[in-house]
């Protein structure tokens, strides 16, 4: 809220002092005068851009300088400072403090809305649109919107740090690769303890099985075909035995043929046995040979034993289920994010598209009251692409202006007039009320177009606003003016370099400004017009 604003070589003004009430100020005065001068003022300690034509003529330096509340319960306040000089330079300070303009648009900027019919209002722009219905709706709107921010930016966390263990992952690149290559081409083999060195014995037996039978073969006929070895041996024993008893010592020697006699059976049984039980499969031996070369194969890279091939498939799988499992955990934490956010954004959509069309009915209701006719505002709500969400919400949304029943809702930008825009600006802050969080309104020609129950009917709903807000009205109006807890006249005094003043009426000074504003001159019945109105 505005305490007081003291104004400096802006155009026309010289020097000018405004103390506007909390309540309704109206200011007045002929066409021309320099009400302009006043609300370029009030846009410098906005924070809004600076030229350096607004400067006095003559003069180097301009200056506005404010003193402000922030709210009913600050109860000192803080002042604000801008000058601007002929060259353009820009300088603030908040309380006696160099700030920029930028901070200053922030700390005053959300205090007060400019709402002039030339002026590029936030009722033209959508996301102050939704802004006004959420908080109208109250407790349910703004509890789901602040549960969807957190859940937004929840997701948008768990996104963020899906990237981060993809990116870790990529980084690792040539390790990852080599061990996703060693575990695949392992598995495709898939070893078996001990399977090598099996191999290693039985394939040079494959490989030579027939030369092997036929050794077998060969060395058993030797010894137990007819005529072979233990023919002979035993033939030998049988002459030897037979001569024993002329010599002793041939009985020892036919004994000892005779185990040999044993040996040479045996020897002979397992070559039979060998000889049997060698088997040559070529089929057989084409899959042992393929196997040995795998298991080689597996060697050569990760070897050189077949326990370095193992321990090289350990190291890769650990390595993998580190960088996975990480992975896994992202995505799944990201997956239960985007279901959480999904909740909130439907819970965010229902309590807003209840809230909206009452908030429309509700300022239709005053739109009625300052006989805009069939005029109302409609509510479009269009859910986005997942892709397009942002913090404020997962639909785009607008109030559509319609100015009859039977015509087509349009953007407010493309259809209403600047009257009808601040017509319609000052029955959204009526339903507001309190819940739009700007305590300062400034109005000017609020009543372009405007006359008889109409003018009435706007001083009503000025009223009312005023109970909520501090508002400040340019207007033309007497039917407005004489409702203002303040008055102030802005005249000009002519001259070389025209001046302007702002001067506070009360009694006989506002009596006959009101005859002024109601018939352009002050005779007596003017002068007993207005004290009625004023009455």
């Amino acid at each position: 809220m505005i305490d007081e604003l003291q104004v400096s070589n802006i155009a026309l003004i010289r020097e000018a002092t405004l103390v506007p009430s909390a309540g309704l100020t109206v200011l007045t005065g002929e066409t021309g005068a320099g009400k302009t001068a006043l609300l370029s003022a009030l846009k410098l300690i906005l924070g809004e851009r600076a030229d350096s034509s607004t400067v006095r003529e003559g003069e180097e330096l301009a200056s506005v300088e404010a003193r402000l509340f922030d709210g009913p319960h600050d109860s000192e306040g803080f002042t604000v400072q801008r000058s601007l000089s002929a060259e353009g330079r820009s300088r603030v300070r908040i309380d006696g403090r160099i700030a920029s303009v930028r901070e200053l648009s922030e700390r005053v900027g959300v205090m007060m809305d400019l709402c002039g019919q030339h002026e590029h209002q936030r009722l033209l722009d959508p996301a102050h649109h939704v802004a006004m219905v959420d908080a109208w709706a109250g407790r349910a709107a703004l509890e789901a919107l602040e549960k969807y921010r957190a859940c937004f930016k929840a997701s948008r966390d768990a996104a963020k740090e899906l990237r981060r263990v993809e990116e870790a992952s990529r980084a690792q690149g040539s390790r990852v690769e080599e061990a996703r290559f060693a575990l695949e081409r392992i598995g495709e083999v898939d070893p078996k303890p001990g399977e090598y060195e099996e191999l290693e014995e039985l394939l040079p037996r494959s490989e030579h099985a027939e030369v092997l039978v036929a050794t077998a073969n060969d060395a058993h006929a030797s010894l137990a075909a007819e005529g072979g070895a233990l023919d002979a041996v035993n033939s030998a024993v049988a002459e030897l035995s037979r001569m024993a008893t002329v010599d002793r010592k041939l009985g020892d020697i036919a004994d000892a043929l005779s185990d040999a006699c044993i040996s040479l059976e045996d020897s002979a049984n397992e070559l039979r046995a060998y000889r049997d039980g060698v088997a040559f499969d070529p089929r057989e031996l084409a899959r042992m040979r393929e196997r040995y070369s795998d298991l080689k194969g597996l060697l050569r890279q990760w070897g050189p034993t077949m326990d370095d091939v193992f321990a090289m498939r350990d190291r890769s799988q650990e390595l993998l289920s580190l960088v996975d499992d990480e992975i896994k955990k992202a995505r799944e934490a990201l997956g239960s994010a985007e279901r959480e956010l999904f909740a909130a954004a439907k819970a965010l959509k229902r309590a807003r598209n209840t809230a909206a069309p009452r908030f429309c009915h509700e300022v239709g209701r005053q739109m009625a009251r300052l006989e805009m006719g069939g005029a109302e505002l409609v509510w479009e709500s269009r859910d986005l692409p997942r892709a397009e969400w942002t913090p404020a919400g997962p639909s785009s949304y607008e109030l559509l202006y319609r100015s009859g029943a039977g015509l087509t809702p349009r953007p407010l930008r493309r259809i209403a007039s600047g009257g009808e825009l601040s017509r319609v600006m000052l029955a959204s802050k009526v339903v507001l009320g309190n819940a739009d969080g700007v305590d300062t309104l400034v109005f000017d020609e609020v009543d372009a177009g405007v006359g008889g129950s109409t003018a009435r009917a706007l001083a009503g709903v000025l009223v009312d606003l005023a109970a909520t807000h501090q508002v400040i009205v340019v207007t033309h109006l007497a039917q407005v003016a004489v409702v203002a807890d303040k008055h102030y006249v802005v005249s000009k005094e002519p001259g070389d370099v025209p001046q302007t003043h702002l001067d506070e009426v009360t009694g006989e000074a506002r009596t006959a400004e009101i005859a002024r504003m109601l018939s352009g001159d002050q005779s007596e019945a003017s002068l007993a017009h207005a004290k009625q109105m004023l009455e």
